[in-house]
């Protein structure tokens, strides 16, 4: 449009359409002024993520346990182990009546339940007297780690003894403790052998077991 003077003026449409190009505009810029809040906001969130991380790693005290399984070829360790060990389940693991009732005479002769039972010992020292011991760490002891390992010896060797697989006795104590340094030197020498056999004394001191839990 042009007046008398030939000054040109925007058309109404055309003023309505820059308008509506600028509010577009407008639109698509002021999510952008939100972004550093956003970022400042996230970056609040991961440090708080971050904090929790390494807090529930602190509370998860030790990270690590011996393997009885990997173990140098050294019968003082295996021995040193195995008299840990026993002194443990004799104080708690076998206070459990199902633990009690699972554990086989011929324990010393399974490999694996010593590395089950060793972990499960470090698990529980790390929830009881670890520098981060704590009530959560004791709780996952009771309702995980003691009946998972309870349960897997019952299914591997719970029927499993010293003489002609018979049931087991379920007394507290330690069954065959006085085999242990036979079995630590074997493991800590020479574990790529046949295991020893038992003696004629272990084998009776297994059946005055069963016949006493029989009584």
């Amino acid at each position: 449009m042009t007046d008398t003077n030939g000054t040109s003026y925007a058309s109404a449409a055309a003023v309505a359409g820059l308008a509506h190009e600028v509010e577009a505009l407008r639109r698509a810029v002021d999510p952008l002024w939100q972004l550093p809040g956003r970022v400042d906001e996230l970056a609040r969130l991961l440090a708080r993520v971050a904090d929790e991380l390494a807090d529930h790693t602190a509370r998860s005290g030790p990270t690590t346990a011996p393997s009885w399984l990997l173990l140098p070829t050294d019968p003082d360790d295996a021995r040193r182990l195995l008299g840990e060990l026993i002194g443990w389940m004799g104080q708690v693991y076998l206070r459990y009546s199902d633990a009690a009732a699972t554990l086989p005479d011929c324990w010393l002769w399974h490999p694996d339940l010593v590395e089950e039972l060793l972990w499960l010992m470090h698990a529980w020292a790390a929830a009881y007297q670890g520098p981060n011991a704590s009530v959560a760490l004791a709780g996952d002891w009771h309702d995980r780690y003691r009946p998972g390992v309870v349960r897997r010896i019952k299914t591997v060797a719970g029927t499993c003894s010293l003489e002609n697989h018979p049931t087991r006795t379920t007394a507290s104590a330690v069954p065959l403790e006085q085999a242990s340094a036979l079995i630590a030197t074997w493991w800590g020498t020479h574990r790529d052998r046949d295991a020893p056999e038992p003696t004629e004394a272990h084998i009776a001191e297994a059946t005055r077991r069963m016949r006493g839990a029989r009584r």
